[in-house]
């Protein structure tokens, strides 16, 4: 069996809004902005989900770019979604409470041709843990503490 790599995060609410979260050696504060009830303390669990996106692409793209011989010389990643918060809300939609779609736009300044760099993208795309995640259905339980 291929060894495993657990991630594991603990968060205390601070607030209604708030998530004080512990990341190995990192804090991290969760809020909403202002205009969504928060205090606006920290990014909300949204912009987390698409920074998570764009590092992991960041990673896997530096990765392959490395193994393919291409140098890269910058990369900036843009990611964007759109949800309808009306789900969320406990309001009627027929609208998932998730984003709608995910669009990443990545900028790579590499010695290799525009056609290398699409191909180190698709590539780049299909080894992303977190865009697997995303694009796959995956378990996900919530369950009472010491249950």
């Amino acid at each position: 069996m291929a060894p495993q790599y657990t991630a594991t995060v603990t968060g205390t609410a601070k607030s209604p809004t708030r998530l004080d979260v512990q990341i190995r050696d990192f804090s991290v504060t969760i809020d909403e902005p202002a205009s969504l009830g928060g205090d606006d303390t920290g990014p909300n669990p949204v912009e987390l989900v698409l920074s998570g996106l764009a590092g992991c692409l960041n990673i896997t793209t530096h990765m392959v770019a490395k193994e393919r011989g291409i140098e890269v010389r910058s990369l900036s990643v843009t990611a964007t979604g759109s949800l309808n918060p009306q789900r969320l809300m406990g309001r009627p939609t027929e609208d998932r409470a998730g984003f709608q779609g995910i669009r990443l736009e990545i900028d790579v300044d590499a010695d290799a041709t525009p056609e290398e760099i699409d191909a180190l993208l698709v590539a780049a795309e299909e080894r992303c843990c977190v865009a697997d995640n995303l694009m796959n259905a995956t378990p996900v339980s919530v369950v009472r503490a010491g249950a």
